[in-house]
């Protein structure tokens, strides 16, 4: 697989590994970029990325909540001067109002919805692309509901009411009243908004993604020259360390720095006289897991004037 200069400039902005580091590791891969991050990594070159640093693109994330129920949507555009249009912005808090109503979180069905200024979604959607004059597009929603408690809604650096590049939701499942409930709901937001778990425990974290944790430990065990059993023990112990800093539960409370969430949600259990769970939560974060083209526009002029 051949690779450009680009390529390895990309791969030293994802890792922070040297650039010679960065084209050996292109080379020694066939110019694989995610096996190389993973060769990078095993050798101690590159530093653990999370997929948001190296994720862009415009638009806006939505969050509503009606009563136990809460949903986020994530409306694309292509500039950040279109998500601080007015009208987008009316167009993510309505679309997000109409997937409150939704029964699944199909983004396809969220788009034939009946739109409250008439039509669909959908029509809407395509009204905006031609009077704005940019590509949009709803990407995905997620709904989280309680039987009895609260779904606590959070937008980070919010660009309006309930609009913003990070939006968060927290379902609590209890008996306690909302002055109980949505100030926990809201402090485990913000840490959800900066910890950024990769989901509610550690079962729910990606069989795939463990699977290459594994084998990265692995290659750097190997590395150490210790005896097999010891080596073993070295790579379990590093899944281990990962799926404890990954999921929610056992993540450690960025207001105090030594509390994980799991005991943060049984104290304030204890103190209200009920049991309060920790039942689901979203955390949509604008742009994530979608790569985006940086061109050089100053290379791009210069090359289409022959210089």
């Amino acid at each position: 697989m051949a690779y450009t200069a680009t390529d390895v400039k990309n791969l030293r902005e994802r890792t922070g590994a040297g650039m010679m580091d960065c084209k050996k590791a292109m080379d020694e891969t066939g110019g694989d970029m995610e096996a190389a991050v993973d060769l990078l990594r095993a050798k101690g070159l590159a530093a653990v990325a999370k997929k948001s640093s190296r994720t862009a693109a415009e638009g806006l994330v939505g969050v509503a909540v009606s009563g136990t129920k809460g949903v986020a949507v994530e409306v694309n555009s292509e500039t950040d001067f279109v998500a601080k249009n007015e009208q987008f912005q009316d167009f993510v808090r309505k679309t997000t109002e109409v997937a409150l109503g939704a029964s699944s979180d199909d983004v396809e069905a969220l788009k034939a919805a009946a739109y409250p200024d008439g039509g669909t979604v959908e029509d809407k959607l395509t009204n905006n692309v031609a009077t704005i004059g940019e590509n949009q597009q709803v990407r995905r929603m997620k709904t989280v509901s309680v039987s009895s408690g609260v779904v606590v809604p959070y937008m980070h650096n919010a660009a309006a009411p309930m609009l913003g590049k990070i939006g968060v939701l927290v379902a609590l499942e209890s008996e306690a009243g909302a002055d109980v409930l949505e100030p926990l709901g809201k402090q485990i937001a913000m840490h959800i908004a900066a910890a950024f778990p990769m989901a509610l425990n550690a079962d729910g974290l990606d069989a795939e993604m463990i699977a290459r944790e594994r084998k990265i430990a692995a290659e750097k065990a190997a590395e150490s020259g210790k005896p097999a059993d010891v080596q073993a023990k070295m790579v379990d112990g590093a899944v281990a360390k990962f799926a404890k800093d990954n999921a929610l539960l056992s993540q450690v409370f960025v207001m105090d720095n030594k509390t994980p969430i799991a005991q943060v949600v049984e104290a304030a259990g204890k103190a209200a006289g009920t049991k309060i769970v920790l039942k689901d939560y979203v955390r949509f974060q604008l742009g994530e897991g979608i790569e985006k083209e940086v061109t050089d526009f100053a290379a791009e002029v210069a090359a289409a004037a022959g210089l």
